[in-house]
């Protein structure tokens, strides 16, 4: 089976929204990287985080990164207000 790259990439980036934390104004805020190094590595390489290959726990979001993260994550996980 053939798998959807992109779609993959915005299921991480989504998920990486569950994790973020130290989000300070003027900062992408960070976020938990316990997911699949490759996909980490396309969101990096499509600019959404930080280099994901450190000793740190975590990966820092970009403006457009926190952005868009919050955005798939209402998108693709979302309940419709009752």
């Amino acid at each position: 089976m053939k798998l959807n790259t992109d779609r993959i990439d915005e299921a991480v980036l989504a998920l990486l929204y569950l994790g973020l934390h130290d989000n300070h104004p003027g900062t992408g805020g960070r976020a938990w990287k316990s997911f699949d190094w490759d996909a980490m590595s396309r969101l990096y390489e499509k600019g959404y985080i930080t280099d994901p290959v450190n000793k740190a726990k975590s990966v820092m979001f970009t403006e457009q990164g926190l952005h868009e993260s919050r955005r798939l994550l209402t998108a693709l996980f979302g309940e419709p207000d009752k």
